[in-house]
């Protein structure tokens, strides 16, 4: 295994810099932010582009590969999280297009995983959406297998502010739906496992990962924690982050020990990769660069 940072809370800092710092505190990978510049849709971090996937070229994507390598850095994948399930039909063909392009970017640079989601209509059924998946999604997982890249989809239900209440913003969320999506496109997906929203959800950290490690072809480490006044007070049918929240691996309620046990059981050897949502280490690069040297810490006697 190895351990990197997502880039993406490094809004305004260049890719190089960003390496520059990864490299020197100990990290090893980097998934790298590709929203599009312009942002998009609402969401956090939208609109971080540290790569410009348009009219990338061989050359460019394979000096940056190079580059990162002279660094000590590999690309763990290439990361965009956009709501391809959108209500919308304009905006379903705006994220997907973009999609298209940070598959073909991957491809360029040879790197093997694009992070992204399944989407959801909040205001359609589990079974509506899913039908809609099944009509949108074969042409680009088609298009990410005949370019050697596989599609991992986040296991977020994107259900933490009012725009996506009541049905959220991802369906691929529950072991139920995981066992369509791999029935429906085999080996042309994978997971990228968050084992956070396992905790809130109170689904078995150990079980999900035995049924479905052999499936994860990226993995982000991120913590919650369960703030029990706001639960009380609020109800887990309350919107936003009242009561769940995002915490620095080490600093919340996920069990890393089994965590990190039951995946090498599982047999994945792939990154680990620390997803920065704490906002207790937010608001300057020096309190992003803090959260992630604990989390480091926290995490590194697990990685060998």
């Amino acid at each position: 295994m190895k351990l990197g940072i997502l880039t993406a809370p490094f809004e305004d800092t260049p890719l190089d810099q960003v390496a520059d710092w990864a490299a020197s505190d100990g990290f090893e990978a980097l998934e790298i932010a590709c929203w599009p510049a312009s942002g998009g849709e609402a969401r956090r971090y939208a609109g971080t582009s540290h790569i410009n996937v348009d009219g990338l070229e061989k050359g460019a994507a394979q000096d940056i590969v190079s580059e990162l390598a002279g660094k000590g850095l590999e690309i763990s994948g290439l990361g965009y999280y956009p709501n391809p399930l959108h209500a919308d039909d304009a905006q379903r063909e705006t994220v997907l297009a973009h999609l298209n392009k940070v598959i073909d970017a991957a491809a360029l640079m040879g790197v093997g995983v694009v992070n992204t989601f399944v989407g959801g209509d909040r205001s359609l059924g589990l079974d509506d959406n899913w039908a809609r998946a099944q009509k949108i999604f074969p042409e680009t997982v088609a298009h990410a297998r005949d370019v050697g890249v596989t599609l991992a989809f986040e296991n977020c239900p994107m259900l933490f502010s009012g725009d996506e209440w009541p049905g959220g913003h991802n369906i691929a969320y529950s072991p139920k739906i995981w066992r369509r999506i791999f029935d429906e496109w085999g080996d042309g997906v994978g997971m990228n496992f968050d084992p956070s929203h396992l905790v809130w959800q109170m689904i078995d950290q150990g079980r999900f990962i035995r049924e479905f490690g052999d499936r994860m072809a990226h993995v982000h480490a991120k913590d919650v924690m369960i703030d029990r006044d706001g639960l009380y007070e609020n109800g887990v049918m309350s919107v936003g982050m009242g009561w769940q929240i995002p915490r620095m691996p080490g600093l919340g309620e996920v069990d890393w020990p089994q965590f990190f046990s039951e995946l090498y059981r599982a047999g994945y050897d792939g990154p680990v990769i620390i997803e920065h949502e704490d906002r207790n280490f937010e608001g300057t690069d020096d309190k992003v660069k803090r959260g992630f040297r604990l989390a480091r810490d926290v995490l590194s006697p697990f990685i060998k």
